[in-house]
């Protein structure tokens, strides 16, 4: 029985080998002088999000030379490539496009597109050209499990800037803040010719994650909220956070009772930020039409008050006759509140979220990449929008009048 054993054990080591060959060669290939470079890994579907893992671990991927920032270029196996793609720790690339991650927590690296759709079992979009992708990587490679990739430096510190600018934390701990309002990003939507006080935007006054529920209850009470449009959770989700032993929301349970809170917007409103998508879009526009069948003061929430809120409230505030500056001070509020990002105090960083995160927003509207958002009729845009998405001509004008100050 002996021998038996040590065949196993041979067995196992051979085993052992065989998987690690690809990795030792790739490793022994970057330990060239002056090359950066991952050669020929394996990839994994990654399914949620419809993406590619990239089978190596985060921490050994940087330890090749790379860093958060670069810029590199990625061939997979079938002759599917990609070239300077910035290498983030976070969803920074602007909708649409392509970006490497080394996500905080994640197993692996990861190739995906930011905010694509669920495309897994659509065929035949090898076609659309690269700079264009709205959809799932792992679709439009045509990936397989059987495919590897290679990933080279192209250009070290690339996109350190974004990187930078984007990598931003805030805390959970109200003695961080000035104020119950800072804290709970909350605020009355103000300028162009919006009703005053008619409309405001939060964090979430259910959703608890960061300890901010319990103040935008309060808030909201006092600014005397009819409605909220809710653009994080559906009805399950928000039914679990009242069982919750830290939930303390009683205005909020009052108002969810009386069916004057849309959430989903009157489907169960849980938007993904993937804001170019139909499913998007079209729920966007359910919110326009709960504000038209419901009465104010409404409150516009997701989780932290900042993009999916963003959208809306950019929706809103164009019908409403903002300027673009006045946009732009309303969505970087949310920034100053969390993360004491000001014009005044960090510019740079400034430019670049207005530049990489509204601006884009506002292009999905407008369905136009190369343009001067600041120099267009947001009004018309938002309009056309909002017909494309499911309302009428009518209902439009009826939210444009409800919404406006005589």
């Amino acid at each position: 029985m002996e021998y038996i054993y040590w065949i196993l054990i041979i067995v196992l080591v051979v085993s052992i080998i065989i998987v690690a060959l690809p990795f030792v060669v790739m490793y022994a290939k970057n330990n060239k002088k002056g090359i950066v470079k991952l050669s020929n890994c394996p990839i994994e579907h990654e399914l949620e999000f419809g993406g590619a893992y990239v089978k190596i671990s985060i921490e050994d991927f940087n330890k090749l030379g790379f860093e958060f920032g670069d810029s590199v270029n990625i061939s997979f196996s079938n002759g599917y490539d990609y070239f300077d793609i910035p290498y983030y720790n976070g969803y920074y690339s602007q909708t649409g496009s392509t970006q490497l991650l080394g996500y905080p927590g994640s197993k692996y690296v990861k190739i995906a597109i930011s905010n694509g759709e669920d495309l897994w079992d659509i065929a035949d979009l090898g076609t659309k050209s690269i700079g264009d992708e709205q959809n799932l990587l792992w679709d439009i490679a045509k990936l397989s499990e059987d495919t590897t990739v290679t990933i080279t430096l192209a250009q070290k510190g690339k996109y350190k800037d974004i990187q930078d600018a984007r990598d931003i934390h805030y805390f959970d701990d109200r003695d961080m803040y000035t104020t119950n309002e800072v804290f709970a990003n909350f605020r009355s939507m103000k300028g162009g010719k919006l009703k005053n006080d008619y409309f405001y935007r939060s964090a979430s006054p259910c959703d608890n994650v960061h300890n901010r529920a319990s103040f935008v209850d309060e808030l909201i009470k006092d600014a005397g909220i009819k409605f909220v449009i809710n653009l994080a959770d559906d009805d399950a989700k928000i039914q679990s956070y009242m069982q919750k032993a830290d939930y303390n929301s009683p205005y909020f349970s009052t108002l969810y009772n009386a069916n004057d809170v849309a959430n989903d917007c009157v489907e169960p409103l849980a938007l993904t930020m993937n804001y170019s998508s139909k499913y998007f879009t079209t729920q966007s526009t359910k919110a326009m039409l709960a504000i038209l069948e419901h009465d104010g003061p409404f409150l516009i929430h997701c989780t932290e008050g900042k993009d999916r809120t963003g959208f809306v409230c950019l929706l809103i505030e164009a019908l409403a006759e903002f300027s673009y500056e006045e946009i732009v001070e309303d969505y970087m509020t949310t920034y100053a509140n969390y993360y004491s990002i000001t014009k005044q105090l960090d510019s740079s960083k400034y430019d670049i979220i207005v530049n990489n995160v509204l601006n884009p927003m506002i292009k999905s509207i407008i369905r136009k990449k190369h343009i001067d958002v600041s120099k267009v009729n947001l009004v018309d845009a938002v309009k056309k929008f909002l017909t494309k998405n499911g309302m009428t001509e009518q209902e439009v004008e009826q939210l444009q009048a409800k919404i406006e100050d005589k």
